[in-house]
């Protein structure tokens, strides 16, 4: 029987509320502290014109970079975890309390101002006994604003292990789990309500009760920030997985029930988990046994003792219809199989992660070294729409069948790359807005088949046992045909700095689970 979302959240409920406090903490902290520095902004360029547009400009170009981009800016200069993700919140937030502050402070009405300097104010008592208390309103509307997208933004801070619902959110995209997208959805939804209305009706208090009321809103904000735990940093070892491997069997709930490791663990984008391994911000992470920042950083992958990670065995997987369409597709695709094995993806991926090389020109060269480089055909019949996710690995893949498919046939060729984890290849795959894309046998087994623990204890770590059984299931339940592998096989693994495992001589996964149970009690 299907798990429904209620009991999905019942069953998740510790984790859930301590996720929504941590994002209730993210969004308070980045907000108190864009007000604390947004409002004085706001009434400087209130008081200094020619700097309002200077101001208004970069907070708003501030605000028009991509959250994840601006991330990503953030990290080389403060690393990973609450810091960069807090900056960015901040940053995301100043425009709308500058702006509202400055249209505030501008609006009012300048002949009750000059009374009040008549009466012998002085300019600091214009501001606090005049301006502001008659700006609050719209000042409010933009501190409303930017509570309402700071909880929106903070759901990328999972990325960067920094917590909050994004790891629900991030993890169910990841693992075709619909429950999981919701539980991090819909509380993210309703403390962006929560925000909105409790602001809301304190902005519709009267003149008096509004100017009392104001002065408590900081101190409620410093109270609620206090519920984003940072994760302590005097821990034994610390280890960083990427929401899919959470949520997984064959990731950290294999983990957990098989080799018994329990760790303290942030949840990380498999964009920076190498790089912030190898500057030791956490010890152990969740990577792919191809992947070549494996080389760049110095790592080393732990021993799957108990074999919880199945085979991961690359291969195109083609829509039936697209192959009946064009009976040129698979012998084209297949000129692949069994050209790569493990370590030569290795290097391949090694360009492309390390030495920042193109996936176009990394694909290029390697046809071009086995001679299956050809000149396009300069007449086109026909149309293929190539998908992948969004690693370096598969555009690297799918570029070769770019040109594989333009040199061999006369089909023309529509890349669809970047289209994120494993559900929103399959689903695009399967609604018909690919034809292919590349997918892996564990995957296929476990994320979209979901095999039973019978099945995987059946099918075992024999890679042809696996291909056959996913290649069947496919081939019966969607009408989706796996071709022939491409030969290497990128599985899970666990990875630590070369260095460290050497010195606490961790070769196994079973080592590191006696190693952290030996020392999980010591400060």
């Amino acid at each position: 029987m299907e798990q429904t979302l209620w009991q999905f959240m019942q069953q998740q409920a510790p984790k859930l509320w301590q996720q929504t406090l941590t994002h209730t903490g993210l969004t308070c902290i980045s907000l108190l502290l864009s007000v604390t520095v947004g409002m004085p902004l706001g009434i400087l360029i209130a008081r200094k014109p020619k700097a309002a547009g200077v101001v208004l400009g970069v907070a708003g170009v501030l605000q028009t970079i991509p959250s994840i981009a601006l991330l990503g800016f953030l990290i080389p200069l403060l690393g990973i975890g609450a810091i960069p993700a807090i900056a960015a919140l901040f940053l995301y937030a100043l425009l709308p309390v500058i702006r509202n502050t400055y249209t505030g402070i501008t609006g009012v009405d300048s002949a009750i101002t000059e009374a009040a300097r008549g009466l012998g104010m002085t300019p600091g008592q214009v501001l606090t006994q005049v301006e502001i208390p008659l700006a609050l309103p719209v000042i409010l509307a933009g501190i409303r604003t930017a509570a309402v997208i700071n909880v929106g933004v903070a759901t990328l801070a999972a990325y960067i292990a920094a917590g909050g619902l994004g790891e629900f959110i991030f993890g169910g995209i990841s693992l075709n789990n619909t429950n999981m997208i919701l539980a991090g959805a819909i509380p993210a939804a309703l403390l962006a309500l929560a925000f909105d209305s409790i602001l809301s009706f304190v902005q519709k208090f009267s003149s008096r009760r509004l100017r009392k009321t104001v002065w408590v809103m900081p101190v409620l904000l410093l109270l609620t920030s206090a519920t984003y735990v940072i994760p302590s940093s005097n821990q034994n070892m610390l280890a960083g997985f990427t929401p899919e491997f959470m949520g997984r069997e064959d990731g950290y709930l294999g983990l957990t029930s098989i080799y018994n490791l329990d760790m303290p663990t942030v949840v990380i984008s498999d964009a920076v988990m190498y790089k912030a391994a190898f500057e030791q911000k956490i010890d152990v992470i969740s990577g792919y046994s191809t992947d070549g920042r494996l080389k760049a950083y110095d790592l080393v992958t732990l021993e799957d003792n108990r074999h919880i990670f199945p085979p991961y065995y690359a291969a195109p997987v083609v829509r039936v219809e697209a192959l009946q369409k064009y009976p040129e597709l698979e012998p084209t695709l297949n000129l692949l199989a069994g050209k790569i094995n493990d370590s030569v993806m290795t290097e391949l991926n090694f360009r492309v992660d390390y030495r920042k090389q193109l996936p176009e020109q990394v694909a290029r060269d390697f046809l071009q070294s086995q001679g299956l480089l050809k000149t396009s055909h300069s007449v086109r019949q026909g149309r293929v729409r190539l998908g992948s996710k969004i690693f370096g690995e598969q555009y690297i893949l799918v570029y070769m069948y770019k040109f594989l498919l333009e040199g061999y046939t006369p089909l023309a060729v529509e890349l669809k790359t970047g289209l994120g984890g494993t559900k929103i290849c399959f689903d695009a795959l399967t609604h018909g807005e690919i034809d292919l894309y590349p997918e892996y046998t564990g995957t296929g087994l476990l994320t979209i088949l979901k095999a039973s623990s019978q099945q995987q204890k059946q099918l075992g770590p024999d890679r042809n046992r696996v291909y056959d059984f996913v290649k069947k299931e496919f081939q019966a339940k969607y009408q989706l045909q796996w071709l022939a592998p491409i030969g290497f096989n990128n599985a899970y693994a666990l990875m630590m700095r070369r260095s460290q495992a050497q010195i606490l001589g961790i070769h196994t996964i079973s080592d590191l689970s006696t190693y952290v149970s030996n020392h999980h009690h010591q400060p």
